[in-house]
């Protein structure tokens, strides 16, 4: 478990023996984004991507998931630190988000605001309660967001809306979200839905769940093309794991959805 009081890594084990990570902001009343809430998120995605589990649930305690950032954090910052803040949240936050080898889902019960969003954008799976409000406003101090969240909400919902979004600073609740393609489904007790989601996913076949991540990255950074380039390796790869031989091997014994995964 973290040691901060600014979040809270706990590992739990599902009924199949699979390991899973909840990281929980908790840092109240708004859970803002100030230094120590950055520290605390850097230390926990360190441990895990030092000791990654086989799915990653993020969370928040409190009425809101976040409130935004501490604007306190970019009070007389010149031109080369404010480049350097970007560089390091993307380099020790976003970027070794996305590398976990392992499904993370975001689950957001309430208003989330700024880097949180962001940070549920590089998540895999958004789950989010009728209730929750997502906005990028950081027009309010008159600075883009710039820890990936527009060119990953491009990414979900069109470079039209990703524009929209950010340009009016506006509120957006789930169901726009869930229509626009940014959240995966909507539930009244995301908390619930969100935890059996992710111990679901930890119990599946984990490596196989990787070059999923591996084959949609190269398609990210590369188009189609780039993407159908790797899949052989990467999906050839699979037949060295010991899940994807025990799980065609219990196909033909006993038929489909009847294998357990060890994640090897």
């Amino acid at each position: 478990m973290s040691e901060t009081k600014a979040t809270r890594l706990e590992r739990e084990i599902t009924e199949g023996g699979a390991e899973v990570a909840i990281l929980t902001l908790a840092h109240p009343p708004l859970n803002l984004f100030d230094q120590v809430m950055l520290d605390a998120l850097i230390a926990d995605i360190a441990e895990l991507s030092a000791r990654p589990p086989r799915a990653v649930l993020l969370r928040a305690e409190g009425k809101v998931v976040s409130g935004g950032v501490d604007v306190h954090l970019f009070d007389g910052l010149s031109v080369e630190q404010g480049a350097e803040l970007w560089r390091g949240l993307f380099a020790q936050i976003i970027h070794p988000l996305e590398a976990l080898p392992c499904p993370v889902v975001f689950a957001a019960h309430g208003l989330t605001l700024t880097a949180a969003f962001e940070i549920a954008l590089a998540c895999d799976i958004v789950l989010a309660a009728p209730r929750a409000k997502f906005g990028l406003v950081e027009i309010v101090v008159g600075l883009t967001p710039s820890m990936g969240g527009p060119q990953r909400l491009a990414e979900r919902a069109g470079s039209g809306r990703a524009r929209e979004f950010v340009m009016t600073g506006d509120r957006y609740d789930a169901a726009t979200m869930a229509e626009w393609g940014v959240v995966n489904a909507v539930h009244e007790d995301v908390d619930t839905a969100a935890k059996e989601l992710t111990y679901r996913l930890a119990d599946g076949p984990t490596k196989a769940h990787a070059a999923t991540k591996k084959i949609i990255e190269s398609w990210r950074s590369g188009g189609v093309a780039h993407a159908d380039s790797v899949t052989p390796e990467v999906s050839g790869a699979l037949f060295g794991t010991d899940d994807l031989v025990g799980a065609v091997r219990s196909f033909l014994e006993v038929g489909p959805g009847k294998a357990d995964y060890t994640g090897r």
